[in-house]
């Protein structure tokens, strides 16, 4: 079973286990031989010690009482003169002896170390050259490798058992720590699949300041921002429901007249238009609705772009539009400008927020497309009719808030899906007089 499946408080603690067993094998190889090399230069020490106090009693006395003398600190002596004799007061052999005279004939520094092996044993030693009652002598001081493994043997067993007793009751807080790192997991793990389940009631408080937090920070921004469209969601489905069903009810109701041989609007080509509007206004919903389910998979796919002049695709706009009213003053500054994306999408844009001033305009219209900062251009509309309520102006774009005036229009949610889509960026704002939209779009450059 792969680590990533289990819980993942086991994982922590697997991890931590790892670390410490890791660290454990790690001192266990270093810990030995740095030790032996403490040791080494230890013993180098209280063999040179040792010589220094062998030397303050050759002062005192001779050292043909040599024997008589205790050896100092587990250090072995033995002393050569007249360049071959040797005064030993323990047995070793004569071929490491010959060795010592040779390196003591040959030694250039007064004291010096040395390293060797008797009998497959190896041993640490010091040469220092001095004087004992006016007679040159070489003072070798010697101490076993055996007494150097004892010393790192004792000390290695006592710190593995300390890092023992360390690591395993490291791992008691550990199973702690990795329980309480991953208790807040487990409960946002909870809470997310509440909210799968539509269970949106309950707030995401963690009441932390490291990344969990924030994590249950982006939840609960979540969990209201579901709430939140679901709500609008509702009152969308509610409206546009009755927006459906009152173009059904005035078509069928004047047909089962018309079929009666009543004829509501006085006649029957006038009772037909009446069915003919509704129809149109009917089909303008579905359209509406199917388009915007397109842009939802349009999101997901690239777009297919090309270059076209957005002023002139304005003038055409306004040409076939502009005759609803026909009594309107029309201003329109449009500079020639290019941009890159696909142009049935900019000419809905444009007929949706044409069609938006149209319907609100008192008596003026003012198109205006003009260069922007930061290789951009701004595409302005401004009408003088009323100004849009405040508390809606920030929402305007919204695909499930009601909309201006209180309608349920999708035109301007498909309006801002478009933009979105061309990078674009589209907002409203109320004037002195009057309404602006403001629609800024990347510019077209050739590279």
């Amino acid at each position: 079973m792969k680590m990533k499946n289990l819980p993942l408080s086991i994982q922590i603690w697997l991890v931590f286990a790892i670390i410490t067993l890791f660290i454990s094998i790690l001192l266990s190889i270093i810990l030995p031989m740095t030790l032996r090399d403490f040791f080494t230069k230890e013993i180098y020490t209280n063999i040179e010690n040792a010589q220094g106090l062998m030397f303050n009693r050759f002062d005192r006395q001779p050292f043909s009482d040599f024997q008589a003398i205790e050896d100092i600190r587990t250090v072995n002596h033995f002393i050569i003169y007249n360049e071959n004799q040797i005064v030993l007061s323990s047995s070793l052999p004569i071929s490491f002896l010959n060795e010592v005279k040779k390196e003591a004939s040959i030694q250039k520094n007064i004291s010096q170390r040395y390293s060797g092996k008797v009998n497959n044993e190896k041993i640490f030693y010091v040469i220092t050259k001095g004087k004992s009652l006016n007679q040159d002598i070489n003072l070798v001081s010697y101490v076993w490798d055996s007494y150097r493994e004892d010393l790192v043997q004792t000390l290695f067993k006592k710190l593995a058992i300390i890092m023992t007793i360390v690591f395993l009751l490291s791992w008691i807080p550990a199973i702690g720590l990795s329980k309480y790192l991953s208790s807040p997991l487990v409960s946002l793990e909870k809470r997310v699949e509440k909210l799968a389940n539509h269970e949106w009631n309950e707030p995401v408080e963690l009441k932390r300041g490291d990344e969990i937090g924030r994590l249950g920070e982006s939840i609960e921004q979540l969990r209201n921002q579901l709430i939140y469209q679901d709500e609008m969601q509702q009152s969308f489905l509610q409206h546009i429901s009755h927006e459906l069903k009152t173009p059904v009810m005035v078509i069928r109701s004047y047909s089962q007249a018309i079929r009666d041989g009543i004829y509501p609007k006085g006649d029957l080509d006038c009772s037909v238009e009446i069915i003919d509007k509704e129809a149109e206004r009917l089909e303008k919903h579905i359209r509406n609705l199917l388009y915007l389910t397109k842009l939802d998979y349009l999101s997901n796919h690239e777009l297919s772009k090309k270059v076209f002049s957005l002023d002139k695709l304005i003038m055409d706009v306004v040409e076939r539009l502009s005759w609803n009213r026909t009594e309107l003053d029309w201003n329109l500054d449009l500079l020639p400008t290019d941009i890159n994306g696909d142009t049935e999408q900019w000419r809905i844009v444009i007929e949706n927020l044409l069609d938006n001033q149209i319907r609100y305009a008192n008596s003026q219209i003012s198109i205006s497309l003009k260069p922007n900062d930061n290789n951009k251009v701004l595409l302005t509309f401004w009408n003088d009719g009323p100004s849009i309520e405040p508390e809606i102006i920030d929402s305007l774009f919204n695909k499930f808030d009601k909309g201006y005036k209180g309608e349920f229009g999708l035109g301007l949610a498909i309006v801002h899906r478009i933009v979105t889509l061309h990078e674009a960026k589209i907002w409203a704002e109320n004037k002195n007089k009057g309404v602006s939209f403001y629609v800024e779009i990347p510019a077209y450059s050739v590279q």
